[in-house]
């Protein structure tokens, strides 16, 4: 059973039509790498997934059943998580604190309320030993590496237990080492049964980690392989319209 299915997806506005008929299949513990040049789709897709835009037309189906998101709350309900290009990290505060941003546990003492800072930071751990990397709760974002970062916000989606992350050019503007970092954070993500949607313009980095390549084109689907089958030639002839579809 596929973790996320898309049959005949499509959005307009206006008479602008960003996605025509994208029917696409995620399984479990798969790495899609999903690209495109600007304007072909690829963001207007993945905001459809996270239920920022309802579909003008088609349907969507997570674990099987049909799934209708109104808003992001819903998408995050059935298990889809959204890591942006920009984090969305506060950078004065610990990772464990950006880790619970908004959802943070409390315990009560009589009449007050207060911030359970130490399960924060235990769970916090848990997580960022799952993910095999060495970032600290109470290490301050703003210290961080780009890898460091890129690992606080995939922690936090693993908070509500996702089935489906979505990753939004996750290796820009971070130095090599930081890249090997986010992508053994991919893999692992990978390894725990969950599957990853990896938009990305960084053609060597979608081949290393991805299992299926995914390209979009004016948006339409025009590819949807193997990467093993595929090559970063035949995926630019793909991006450019060199090549029709493969």
């Amino acid at each position: 059973m596929s973790a996320l299915r898309l049959e005949d997806v499509s959005k307009h506005f206006g008479a602008i039509q960003a996605l025509n008929n994208v029917s696409l299949a995620i399984e479990p513990g798969e790495v899609v790498g999903l690209m495109g040049d600007n304007g072909a789709g690829k963001s207007t897709l993945v905001k459809v997934i996270a239920g920022n835009f309802a579909p003008t037309g088609g349907s969507v189906y997570v674990g099987g059943r049909k799934a209708e998101f109104h808003k992001p709350r819903d998408a995050q309900r059935a298990g889809i998580e959204v890591v942006y290009q920009d984090l969305a990290l506060c950078d004065n505060l610990s990772a464990a604190s950006n880790v619970f941003l908004g959802r943070e546990p409390t315990r009560s003492f009589g009449p007050l309320r207060l911030v359970d800072y130490a399960t924060m930071r235990t769970r916090s751990a848990q997580l960022f030993a799952r993910l095999k990397s060495e970032t600290r709760p109470r290490d301050l974002v703003r210290r961080m590496s780009g890898g460091q970062r890129q690992a606080v916000a995939i922690a936090r989606t693993l908070l509500t237990d996702a089935r489906i992350v979505l990753m939004d050019e996750p290796t820009a503007a971070i130095s090599v080492r930081q890249v090997a970092e986010v992508l053994n954070l991919i893999r692992n993500l990978r390894d725990h049964g969950i599957a990853v949607v990896l938009i990305s313009h960084r053609m060597p980095d979608v081949f290393e980690v991805a299992d299926k390549i995914a390209v979009l084109r004016r948006g339409r689907l025009v590819a949807s392989k193997r990467a093993a089958d595929s090559s970063p030639e035949e995926v630019t002839g793909l991006i450019t319209g060199a090549i029709e579809a493969a």
